[in-house]
C-alpha cells in the first residue's frame, strides 16, 4: 500500500509546518484512507558526513585489498591525539570505490543500523577501525552493496555538494530519521495511489488549499501534431490499437499518448531529492530515465514506460496476444501468453506488430528498454481496460506498481500531463529536448451524467443537508454539477473517479465528506408482511448451541480445509476419501487442499492448538457445514460475468454443487470433574460425550437411540468398544458418539479417553415432531420405589431391557433409571448385571402390595424373553 511522506505531500497541498504523522493518519482516516502503519526509522545515530583524507590500499593474504583510511568527521566526532589535537578517525573499508577526496556517509560508534547491527570500535586487519563507511543496503536505502555511498554521485547539485561539511548530520541529509505513513486503499479509490489523490483527500478532510498539478501540466502539454507551413501534420511515431478480442466488448486500450525526448544524457544522475523520495516510497533508484517514470507515476498516478527510441520501429501496435506467443519480461522470466493478454508491439523490417515490447499495463519486455547508452527516448502513457490488466497480472503472477493502478482505474485524461511532467524532468536533469509533436490515440468516452435527486442524501444516509451544501461537496470532489432548481442535479463525475456511476455513489461521497459520525443512528421500521423472526430450523440450531454451551463447552469456528495430515491423524483411507471430497483449485494452504467431510477433523486442530498452548481441560464444539462431493454430479458451468444468470443456469449451478449439510460436533478432553486439591477428579470418557448428546436430544424433545455396532464395523478413528451410532426415531443414522481410538489421541497429542460426537443436523432435525408436548396430570397418590437387578447375557443392551420394563409396567411406571452395571465371577461368564431404580405411581389410586407385586411379576416375565433373570 502507498507510503506517504509529508515532505512530498507539501508539493500539492498546504499542510501545517508542525504536522505529525499521527495527525496526518487521523486526517486521512476521516475521509476513508485508513492507516496501515506508521513506519519509524530503525537507525540511531551518530551518522554523519565524512571527508576521506587518505585511503591506503593494503593487500591481504587472502587476495583481498582493504583500504586503511583517515576520515574527517568534524571536530565533534574526530579523534584526539596524544597532544590533545583533533585528528581524522581511522576506519577500515573494503569497498572498491573508496578513494581519497570523497565525501561519504560514516556510521560512528554508538550508531545502530537495521537488523540491530551496532557500530563499535574493533580491531581488524591489524588496525582499530573506529567507525564504518556505509553502503545503501547497510542504511536500508536500497539493495546496492557493491560499494559505499559517495555523496558526489548521489544526485546533489555542485552547490549542495560543496556545502556539505564533515560532521553534518547525514540522517537529516538523507531523511533517515523521518517516519512514513502507510495507508490502506480500497479497490474503488485507485486515484489515491498517488500524491495527487492523497493531497486531494487531505484537502477534503481539512479544507487545506489544494491545486491539482495535472491542470497546469495538461495545459502546457501538446495534444495534437501541428501543421508546419501548411504541410500535413508531422508525428514522431504512429500508433494503432487493433483489439480483435475485447473482454466483455471493452477495447483494451482507448488512450495512447507518447512523446519523444532526444539528446538525453544517459549518465546524468538522478537528483538527490528524487532518489530520496523514490527510496522512501519503497522503490529502487535505477537511472534517471527510469526514476523519472516511476516518480511521475507515484506523484500523479499515471504509469509511464520509457523505450529506447533507436531500438524500436514504428508503427507501434497495441493488440491481443496470439496463440503460442511468449514474452520474456524485465525480470527475465518467460511467460506463455494468453489471447486475453494485451501487448505493446512494434514493427521491425516493415513487419507490422511482429515484435513484442511488453505486456501492456503490467511489465515491459527485455527488448527496447532504456540502457546506459540510451540517448533518445519514447515516453508512453496509456489508459488500459481495468479487467484486462487485472487478469493478465494475476494470470502471470506479476503484480506490478503499474498494474495495481490500472486495475483500479487510471484517469483517462491524465496522459498528456504525465508525459509533460516526465519530459520537463528529463530536460531539466538529463539535458534532453522534448518533442512538441506527440502521438495521441484518443478513443475515450465522456463519463455518463448521473441524474441525482438531492432528497437521496436524506433518504439513504439520513443526513439533512441543504441543496447548496450538497452541490459544493460534489463540486469539490471534481464533479460538474448542473441544475438543482427542482431538487435534481445533473452530475458529471470527474474522469479520475470511474467508481462514480450511480446516485448511491454520490450519496456515499457526500456522507464521507460530511463525516460518517454525523449520520444519525436510527433503526428503520420494518413493515411486517409475513412471517418474521427465526425459522424453526434456525431456532433449533440455536437451541443446540445454547445447550452445549450450558453443558460447559466453548463454541469455536475453524477453517474447513483438510489434507493428508488430517487423514493420517484420524487413520482415514486418503485414497478412498479424496475422490468424494471437494478439492480447491487455489487453496490457502498447499497441504490442505480439500474441504472437510467431517467437522471433527478441523475441530481437532483447534483443540490441539489449545492443548499445545498449555490449556489442560479443553472441551469445544462447532456448528458448521461439511462438503460431500458426488463424483457423478454434472460439471459446473462457467457463466459470463456482469450478466444475470437465467433460472436454467442457476439450476445447473445447483446441480453441480456438493451437498453441504449442517453438522454439530464436539470434542471433550482432560478432566470432566475437578473440584480442587481436596476434592475428587474424574477424566473425560465416552459417557460425557453421550451426556452432551442426550441433553441436546432432551432440549429438542427427541428420543435418543444409540446403537453399538460390532467392533469390526467401528470406523478406524473410534475406540471399537466405546463407540455408538446415533439413530433418529425413524431408524436413520444421524451421528456418532464415543471415545477416540488411542492411536488418534497419540497422533493429535490428546489425553487418554478423549471423547467426541458429531451430529448431522440437516438429516436429524426434519425427523423431529414439532407438535406441542401434551402435559400429563400430576398424580396425587404416593409413589412406590423399587430396585430391580437383572442378570442378562452380555449381548443384551441396557436399552433393550429398559424398553421391556417400560412395556411390562404400562401406565403405572413413572420413571426408570439405570444405576449399576456389574460383571464378574458372581454373575457368571458371559453374563452381566443391570440394576434399575424404578418408580411406580397410579393416577387413580394408591398402589398396595398386591398391585406392586403384580407389576413386578409382569416385568420379570417379560424380561425373561431376553434371557434376563431377576437377582435375589
Amino acid at each position: 500500500m502507498p507510503m506517504i511522506d509529508i515532505d512530498w505531500l507539501k508539493d500539492h497541498v498546504e499542510v501545517p509546518e508542525d504536522l505529525t504523522y499521527e495527525q496526518l493518519a487521523k486526517d486521512l482516516v476521516r475521509v476513508g484512507l485508513e492507516e496501515e502503519e506508521i513506519h519509524r526509522s530503525q537507525l540511531t545515530g551518530p551518522i554523519v558526513v565524512g571527508y576521506v583524507v587518505d585511503a591506503t590500499p593494503e593487500p591481504q593474504k587472502n587476495g583481498k585489498i582493504i583500504n586503511w583510511c583517515h576520515v574527517d568527521v568534524g571536530d565533534e566526532y574526530n579523534e584526539t591525539d596524544e597532544n590533545g589535537n583533533k585528528v581524522p578517525r581511522g576506519i577500515i573499508c573494503g569497498a572498491p570505490n573508496m578513494a581519497a577526496g570523497e565525501k561519504v556517509v560514516v556510521t560512528l560508534p554508538g550508531a545502530v543500523l537495521p537488523g540491530d547491527f551496532r557500530i563499535e570500535p574493533r580491531k581488524t586487519y591489524g588496525h582499530i577501525s573506529n567507525g564504518m563507511c556505509a553502503s545503501e543496503r547497510e542504511l536500508g536505502l536500497g539493495d546496492a552493496h557493491n560499494g559505499i555511498i559517495l555523496l558526489r554521485e548521489y544526485g546533489f547539485s555542485k552547490e549542495e555538494y560543496d556545502a556539505l561539511e564533515p560532521g553534518d548530520d547525514a540522517m537529516e541529509l538523507l531523511h533517515l530519521n523521518n517516519p512514513l505513513l502507510e495507508i490502506n486503499i480500497t479497490p474503488d479509490r485507485g486515484y489515491a495511489f498517488s500524491y495527487r489523490g492523497v493531497a486531494r483527500e487531505y484537502h477534503h478532510s481539512t479544507g487545506a488549499a489544494y491545486v491539482d498539478p495535472a491542470i497546469e501540466l495538461g495545459e502546457k502539454a501538446p495534444h495534437e501534431a501541428k501543421s508546419i507551413d501548411g504541410a500535413a501534420p508531422v508525428k514522431d511515431m504512429d500508433v494503432f490499437v487493433e483489439d480483435n478480442n475485447p473482454i466483455h466488448g471493452v477495447v483494451g486500450c482507448d488512450r495512447y499518448y507518447g512523446r519523444i525526448v532526444r539528446g538525453f544524457n544517459p549518465s546524468a544522475p538522478t537528483p538527490s531529492w528524487m532518489r530520496r523520495r523514490l527510496i522512501r516510497a519503497g522503490m529502487r533508484s535505477i537511472s534517471l530515465a527510469v526514476d523519472v517514470t516511476n516518480y511521475v507515476m507515484l506523484d500523479l498516478g499515471q504509469p509511464l514506460h520509457a523505450y529506447d527510441l533507436n531500438k524500436i520501429e514504428g508503427p507501434i501496435v497495441v493488440r491481443r496476444a496470439g496463440e503460442g506467443e511468449q514474452l520474456t519480461t524485465l525480470d527475465e522470466k518467460e511467460h506463455k501468453l494468453s489471447p486475453e493478454d494485451l501487448l505493446i508491439t512494434d514493427s521491425p523490417n516493415g513487419e507490422r506488430a511482429s515484435r513484442i515490447l511488453g505486456l501492456a499495463g503490467v511489465m515491459g519486455g527485455l527488448y527496447g528498454e532504456v540502457t546506459d547508452e540510451t540517448t533518445d527516448l519514447f515516453i508512453e502513457a496509456a489508459h488500459f481496460d481495468q479487467v484486462t490488466i487485472a487478469r493478465s497480472a494475476r494470470r502471470h503472477k506479476i503484480p506490478s506498481e503499474a498494474s495495481r493502478r490500472f486495475e483500479r482505474g487510471v484517469d483517462p485524461q491524465l496522459q498528456p500531463a504525465a508525459v509533460e511532467m516526465a519530459v520537463e524532468l528529463l530536460t531539466r536533469y538529463g539535458s534532453g529536448e522534448g518533442s512538441r509533436t506527440p502521438v495521441d490515440y484518443n478513443q475515450t468516452k465522456r463519463p455518463n451524467d448521473i441524474r441525482f435527486k438531492v432528497s437521496e442524501v436524506s433518504r439513504v444516509a439520513g443526513l439533512d443537508l441543504d441543496t447548496n451544501r450538497i452541490s459544493d461537496i460534489l463540486t469539490d470532489i471534481g464533479c460538474h454539477v448542473g441544475g438543482g432548481g427542482n431538487g435534481e442535479f445533473s452530475v458529471l463525475p470527474p474522469t479520475w473517479r470511474p467508481d462514480l456511476t450511480e446516485p448511491c455513489d454520490l450519496v456515499e461521497e457526500v456522507a464521507r465528506l460530511v463525516g460518517y459520525d454525523e449520520i444519525p443512528v436510527i433503526v428503520p421500521p420494518v413493515p411486517v408482511t409475513g412471517d418474521t423472526g427465526l425459522t424453526l430450523e434456525q431456532r433449533r440450531q440455536r437451541w443446540v448451541a445454547d445447550t452445549l454451551a450450558q453443558y460447559g463447552l466453548v463454541e469455536t469456528l475453524s477453517y474447513p480445509f483438510v489434507g493428508d495430515a488430517d487423514y493420517k491423524a484420524f487413520a482415514m483411507d486418503a485414497k478412498a476419501i479424496k475422490p468424494v471430497s471437494v478439492e480447491i483449485t487455489n487453496p490457502l494452504a498447499g497441504d490442505r487442499p480439500f474441504l472437510r467431510r467431517s467437522l471433527l477433523l478441523t475441530l481437532a486442530r483447534t483443540v490441539q492448538r489449545n492443548i499445545r498452548r498449555g490449556l489442560q481441560n479443553v472441551s469445544l464444539y462447532e456448528l458448521g457445514h461439511v462438503f460431500l462431493w458426488d463424483p457423478n454430479a454434472p460439471a459446473i458451468p462457467a457463466l459470463p460475468g456482469g450478466v444475470k444468470p437465467t433460472d436454467e443456469q442457476l439450476a445447473a449451478l445447483d446441480a453441480g454443487l456438493p451437498d453441504q449439510p449442517q453438522h454439530v460436533a464436539a470434542i471433550l478432553t482432560g478432566k470432566a470433574e475437578d473440584s480442587g486439591w481436596l476434592g475428587e477428579t474424574r477424566d473425560v470418557d465416552w459417557s460425557d460425550a453421550v451426556e452432551a448428546v442426550r441433553r441436546v436430544f432432551d432440549r429438542l424433545g427427541a428420543e435418543l437411540n444409540l446403537v453399538q455396532p460390532a467392533a469390526a464395523d467401528v470406523p478406524a478413528e473410534w475406540h471399537p468398544g466405546r463407540y455408538a451410532e446415533i439413530v433418529a426415531a425413524d431408524g436413520t443414522k444421524v451421528g456418532e458418539v464415543g471415545e477416540f481410538h488411542p492411536h488418534v489421541n497419540e497422533a493429535l497429542g490428546f489425553p487418554e479417553h478423549s471423547a467426541a460426537f458429531e451430529l448431522n443436523l440437516t438429516a436429524w432435525l426434519p425427523t423431529l415432531d414439532d407438535k406441542p408436548v401434551q402435559a400429563k396430570p400430576i398424580s396425587t397418590f404416593p409413589p412406590v420405589r423399587q430396585d430391580l437387578a437383572f442378570t442378562v447375557p452380555e449381548s443384551v443392551t441396557a436399552r433393550q431391557l429398559e424398553d421391556v420394563i417400560r412395556e411390562a409396567a404400562g401406565d403405572a411406571l413413572e420413571s426408570i433409571e439405570l444405576f449399576d452395571v456389574f460383571s464378574g465371577e458372581q454373575v457368571g461368564e458371559g453374563q452381566k448385571s443391570l440394576a434399575y431404580a424404578v418408580v411406580f405411581r397410579s393416577p387413580v389410586k394408591t398402589l398396595d402390595a398386591s398391585d406392586s407385586e403384580a407389576i413386578r411379576q409382569a416385568i420379570v416375565e417379560k424380561a425373561a424373553t431376553l434371557g434376563a433373570q431377576l437377582r435375589a
